[in-house]
């Protein structure tokens, strides 16, 4: 009897059955089978993990899932009210990981290190180590201390230590600065974040929401200088905020750098398809609305999700994992059914027609998503 295969190569081969299904997900999956767990569950969906795709985190040698799966849903509700506190969170972690999602992020000041015990301790019990990519942060007060917040070397190696004790790791696969400093010169940061690489502490280094101007100077200072430079930016990115496309974006492409960004659906408001219905916590970490615009582009994602056939989610993501630069959004859920959402969007492929649409009544809005770094306070902080 002949074996006929619908794959053109041994690589396709290959890749379909091994790379793209990690050993991470083998363990998790037998263990949650014999328990009726998430697993049990999800046992008729087994092939989702074939959606999962991965990509080298910007030029370096590390492979990404399309997904970055956000934690900071994760903690505890004295923190946030909408958080979903450990013995709930477990179901969240088993999906992903069942679904061949490898890229987890969380911060030390995620309901002040609740987060990364959460994640810590439920990737050491589904997961394996070696394939999985732990993204960590630092800047976030921690305390009532002078030294609790911020970018400087005590408070950067101080805190890097206190995210591996919480995470119960050895390493971290990406750390990266939160915010920009100030107070601190820069050079202090890059040089505490450079040691922690030599140490074998960090991997990767990585940044979060500033201008470009600010994130270039820290490229170029840490290649004159020798130093680990950063890989990644995670910055405010989505269909109603597209202000990083005039500097941030294009400087990372020259770059090099992977774009990882945060609130990829607007704090929720892309996925709800209403441009009325908010919660406690889009309110919360969104800005302000900008009236019309903001509601054609609703309404476009809105349209475009009916006419086929998918949630108003998918459409929104889609757009984000397909812009350029863009290595994998960083996707949160405080709903199983938004795991979902956010693993079919890496099957959906928009027409340029579409894409058009939804971004045809975008306007010119203020930034968020960081302190804008006026004259007058870089005068204040010189």
């Amino acid at each position: 009897m002949v074996l006929r295969l619908e794959f053109s190569t041994i690589e396709t081969f290959i890749g379909a059955f091994g790379r793209e299904r990690p050993h991470c997900c083998r363990k998790r999956i037998r263990k949650r089978r014999a328990d009726g767990g998430p697993g049990q569950l999800h046992r008729q969906k087994m092939l989702f993990w074939r959606r999962v795709k991965y990509i080298r985190l910007g030029q370096t040698g590390m492979k990404v899932s399309r997904i970055c799966f956000g934690c900071m849903s994760y903690g505890s509700k004295t923190w946030m009210p909408w958080i979903i506190e450990a013995d709930e969170a477990r179901a969240y972690f088993a999906r992903v990981i069942e679904a061949g999602i490898n890229f987890f992020d969380t911060s030390n000041n995620y309901s002040l290190g609740e987060s990364e015990r959460i994640t810590g301790r439920y990737l050491k019990e589904m997961g394996r180590r070696n394939e999985l990519v732990v993204a960590t942060k630092v800047f976030g007060t921690m305390g009532p201390g002078p030294n609790q917040g911020g970018l400087s070397r005590k408070h950067i190696i101080g805190s890097c230590e206190d995210s591996l004790r919480r995470l119960g790791m050895d390493y971290i696969d990406l750390y990266q600065i939160h915010r920009w400093d100030y107070d601190v010169p820069i050079e202090e940061t890059l040089g505490a974040l450079d040691e922690l690489v030599r140490a074998g502490k960090v991997r990767y280094l990585g940044a979060s929401s500033m201008a470009a101007w600010q994130f270039s100077k820290a490229i170029h200072l840490a290649r004159a200088a020798g130093l680990h430079r950063f890989v990644s930016m995670q910055n405010y990115y989505n269909l109603l905020y597209r202000e990083e496309e005039r500097e941030m974006i294009p400087l990372c492409v020259d770059e090099g750098v992977g774009l990882i960004p945060w609130s990829p659906l607007a704090g929720g408001t892309l996925a709800r398809g209403s441009f009325q219905t908010t919660t406690v916590r889009s309110t919360a970490m969104q800005p302000r609305q900008s009236g019309d615009a903001d509601r054609q582009i609703i309404d476009a994602v809105a349209r475009i999700a009916a006419a086929r056939g998918v949630a108003p989610a998918q459409v929104a993501l889609s757009w984000v994992i397909s812009a350029p630069g863009v290595t994998a959004p960083i996707v949160g859920a405080t709903k199983l059914s938004q795991i979902e959402d956010a693993l079919k969007a890496l099957d959906l492929t928009l027409t340029d027609e579409e894409k058009s649409a939804l971004e045809a009544p975008y306007k010119p809005r203020k930034i968020v998503g960081h302190p804008h770094p006026s004259a007058a306070r870089m005068a204040r902080a010189s």
